[in-house]
């Protein structure tokens, strides 16, 4: 069965050889599927095949990287490409990812624990389009978005800092507000606007909205006995932006495309951070500021 989808305006299809697609992933993606017919450009193709089929290529070690629900063991194959072997944070395999060198095409093969195999597919998705739409000025974003008054709203931290609490707050407290993503959001440039849209990667929320809004500020957080908010600087926002974004540092072409976009975002949509509490307070400071 080969699925298509449209995400941020993208189009990218699965196909998925095993049907190893589960119910929940189904679902999450369900709000983007489109026509394969009728929607042909795809930004990148992704097979998941049997792990059975997988063949050793020679490779050099890159690293290891925390991807909060997994963690990536990433390959620069000698042929060219990657090679991302997928676990689950105790170290259970969840999958390997095999991918072209500019990410447009890429085979999942069900290597690991049958349990895990949709959180190596949802994370396998998630990378491929994130490095594949780097070049079309387009960033997967680790924030959670509110939009309010036709405008979205995304709040930026490290896991933990209470992103999903503070737009709860929003929810609860400022009249108008909705939540569009809560954990990972697509930000692209269209035309010299910078559009924020919603995904069907969205953590522990199950909010899978096929949205899309001009972006009105980024505001990075911060847990704080006191409720304060301030403009970033420009090379504070950038340093903000560049964490809270997937980017891959060892692909010259990839990387420098995601900093050429964080900087064009950067000259037309505020970066502010906000000093917190996790209360009603915090939430009618930031969007008084924000919004206004």
């Amino acid at each position: 069965m080969t699925y298509t989808y449209k995400v941020g305006g993208h189009i990218f299809s699965v196909d998925d050889e095993c049907s190893a697609f589960d119910e929940n992933l189904y679902h999450s993606c369900a709000p983007f599927s489109v026509d394969a017919s009728s929607e042909s450009v795809k930004i990148f193709a992704m097979s998941i095949v049997s792990g059975d089929k997988f063949k050793s290529f020679p490779s050099d070690f890159i690293g290891n990287f925390d991807g909060g629900s997994v963690t990536f063991s990433v390959y620069s194959l000698q042929s060219g490409g990657y090679s991302f072997t997928i676990c689950e944070p105790s170290g259970e395999e969840c999958c390997k990812l095999v991918t072209t060198s500019d990410f447009s095409s890429s085979e999942v093969f069900l290597t690991g624990n049958c349990d895990l195999w949709n959180l190596g597919i949802k994370n396998s998705m998630m990378v491929m389009y994130a490095f594949a739409s780097a070049g079309y000025d387009t960033l997967l974003m680790h924030s959670s978005v509110v939009m309010n008054s036709g405008k979205g709203y995304l709040f930026l931290g490290k896991s933990g800092t209470g992103k999903s609490t503070h737009t709860r707050l929003w929810l609860n407290n400022i009249e108008g507000s909705e939540l569009m993503n809560d954990d990972n959001p697509v930000v692209r440039v269209v035309d010299g606007t910078v559009m924020v849209y919603g995904s069907p990667w969205s953590g522990k929320t199950p909010c899978y909205r096929n949205v899309e809004a001009p972006a009105g500020a980024f505001v990075m957080l911060e847990q704080k006995p006191f409720n304060r908010i301030s403009r970033m600087k420009v090379l504070e926002s950038f340093a903000a932006m560049i964490s809270s974004c997937s980017s891959i540092k060892w692909d010259k072409r990839i990387y420098d495309a995601i900093c050429s976009t964080i900087g064009r975002i950067l000259e037309t949509v505020p970066l502010y951070k906000l000093e917190c509490l996790p209360d009603r307070e915090a939430a009618e400071l930031s969007s008084k500021t924000i919004m206004r």
